[in-house]
């Protein structure tokens, strides 16, 4: 089995509209103890997204600035003072998304390749439809070493390449997979590699296959 978005995420979300004030966001950042909102426009579509360090950042500048009034807001060329931005003002846009039924796999080598806390999920058609944050993603890499390489040896070398698992060697430390052996071609090395880097709970796979031609 693998795991989808749909399978982790929050449905229950909190999420502002584009004028939502700093004040606002502050707010419901200490309310609700969440790091970052999706913005969504007056139907529910997923428009941007406003994280805590964006707030942060925001009023750190602006402290920086040593001024208590009216500062130029560098992302949108207009002046204005902290309590004055929106989230449309402060929300990064295009915001990054996902879908229910993407692999959860998937979305944990996003989310580290973009440095991301959480993703809104979205449907087919943009509509906000859950969040799945880091710590969701990493509830999957918590499966045991033992029953990862069971599903490697037996569902993916055995069943799914007809390939006997007693002639490779199969090593699963902490979600790190090692493939050795000599096997019978590098496409089926590679497609097996392929395979293997989407087994639940595999953090990084370690191809170190030989060939007939390299032996």
């Amino acid at each position: 089995m693998h795991a989808r978005v749909a399978d982790v995420m929050t449905t229950d979300v909190v999420a502002v509209t584009p004028d939502a004030s700093y004040r606002t966001m502050a707010g419901l950042l200490r309310t609700h103890r969440v790091s970052g909102f999706p913005v969504v426009d007056g139907n529910g579509i997923v428009v941007g997204v406003v994280s805590e360090t964006d707030l942060l950042a925001e009023e750190a500048e602006q402290a920086g600035e040593g001024r208590q009034g009216w500062l130029p807001h560098r992302r949108h060329g207009r002046h204005a003072a902290a309590g004055e931005l929106t989230a449309g003002d402060l929300m990064t846009r295009p915001a990054v998304v996902t879908s229910p039924e993407a692999l959860v796999s998937d979305v944990a080598r996003l989310m580290s390749a973009r440095k991301l806390r959480r993703l809104p999920v979205v449907d087919g058609h943009g509509y906000l439809v859950g969040i799945v944050t880091r710590s969701d993603v990493l509830r999957v890499y918590s499966r045991p070493d033992e029953e990862i390489w069971r599903e490697i040896t037996q569902d993916v070398i055995a069943d799914g390449f007809f390939t006997d698992p007693h002639r490779l060697t199969v090593i699963v430390d902490d979600g790190i997979v090692t493939l050795a052996g000599t096997i019978g071609s590098v496409v089926l090395g590679n497609n097996i590699a392929y395979q293997v880097r989407h087994v639940e709970g595999v953090v990084a796979v370690r191809d170190q296959f030989t060939y007939p031609d390299q032996t």
